[in-house]
């Protein structure tokens, strides 16, 4: 039998939780947003790996814009921000 100590699983438990309801709009550059999109379709949804290619962004940012560009929650909103440029 084996005798070495089994690992567990850390649970973290995060202390400020914020709904995705009340996400501001991530705003990146044109070049953040295709490095994004480039790396996201070789390594996936890694976000710590993506955000550690782009200068001053942390994954939790990275994973924020892809939900908030791609969910279809935010929907409505996205083309709120698309009104307010044109």
């Amino acid at each position: 039998m084996d005798e070495r100590p089994q690992k567990q699983a850390k649970i973290l438990k995060s202390t400020s939780e914020v709904s995705s309801i009340e996400w501001e709009f991530i705003k990146m550059t044109e070049q953040e947003e295709d490095l994004v999109y480039r790396i996201y379709r070789l390594v996936g949804d890694r976000w710590d790996l993506i955000a550690g290619r782009i200068p001053e962004r942390t994954a939790e940012e990275i994973e924020r814009f892809w939900i908030m560009r791609h969910g279809e929650m935010f929907a409505d909103k996205r083309n709120e921000e698309k009104a307010k440029f044109s």
